[in-house]
C-alpha cells in the first residue's frame, strides 16, 4: 500500500508512482499559479499530477505570488498605485 506521506523520505516512491499514473493534467511548477491550477483541476474531477523542481511554494515572492497575496486586495479597494508599487 503506497504511503500518503509527502516528504523527502517518500520522494522516490512518489515519483515512481506518478510515472506509472494516467493523468488528465500535468502541472509543472508548484508556486502559487501551479498549485492553484492543480487544485482547481482536481476539484473539477480531473486526475492531476503536480511536479516541482525545487520547493513547493518557493516562488511566492515572485510577482505572481505578490499579486495574488496582496495585489488583488489593493485592486479591489481601488488602490492602483499600491498594486503598481507591489509589482515593481
Amino acid at each position: 500500500m503506497p504511503s500518503d506521506e509527502f516528504s523527502i523520505t517518500t520522494r522516490r516512491e512518489n515519483l515512481d508512482r506518478a510515472s506509472r499514473g494516467n493523468w488528465d493534467l500535468l502541472v509543472i511548477g508548484g508556486g502559487i499559479t501551479g498549485a492553484g491550477t492543480a487544485r482547481d483541476a482536481a476539484q473539477r474531477g480531473l486526475r492531476v499530477a503536480l511536479v516541482e523542481g525545487e520547493d513547493f511554494a518557493g516562488g511566492t515572492s515572485s510577482r505572481t505570488g505578490r499579486m495574488v497575496h496582496g495585489g488583488l486586495r489593493y485592486l479591489a479597494e481601488g488602490h492602483l498605485r499600491l498594486v503598481v508599487e507591489s509589482l515593481a
